[in-house]
């Protein structure tokens, strides 16, 4: 109603109160099903707002719903290079260890870099990561095999 009104701030306060409310139970279909005027309000929280990876995966959901489909959705936050080569090794068959000595990291470092890449995404394991990350033409284009 706020929103509707033009006061954005107001609108705000009352989506920062039902997010603090809606995160510890997991909900979002209900903001998702709320449609464009919630991804606007969503859009604006997620630049401001304590609970910014919370705010991420509902616009997520509520862009996916709004324009039919994931892959018109934009990245809220891009992926740093360390996050983009992290990302492509995900998509070989490589573990976590092997991942960490190809980029000669520690396996802490890359946990956290595929924690991030997976909030800003809005996936929940390696597999969804790739296949997001190829629907954002973020990871090159895999060659088909040759006869």
């Amino acid at each position: 109603m706020h929103q509707a009104l033009g006061d954005i701030p107001a609108a705000l306060g009352f989506l920062d109160r039902a997010v603090t409310l809606a995160e510890p139970e997991g909900y979002v279909r209900v903001f998702a099903d709320e449609g464009p005027p919630m991804a606007a309000l969503l859009r604006a929280a997620a630049k401001q707002g304590p609970r910014r990876d919370y705010v991420r995966r509902l616009l997520a959901a509520a862009s996916g719903i709004e324009h039919n489909g994931p892959t018109e959705q934009a990245l809220i936050e891009p992926l740093s290079e360390r996050e983009l080569d992290v990302l492509r090794l995900l998509g070989s068959e490589l573990d976590g260890p092997a991942i960490a000595r190809e980029l000669m990291v520690s396996l802490n470092t890359v946990r956290t870099h595929t924690k991030n890449i997976y909030a800003k995404l809005a996936v929940n394991n390696r597999r969804a990561a790739v296949r997001r990350g190829a629907e954002l033409s973020l990871l090159p284009r895999t060659r088909s095999p040759r006869p």
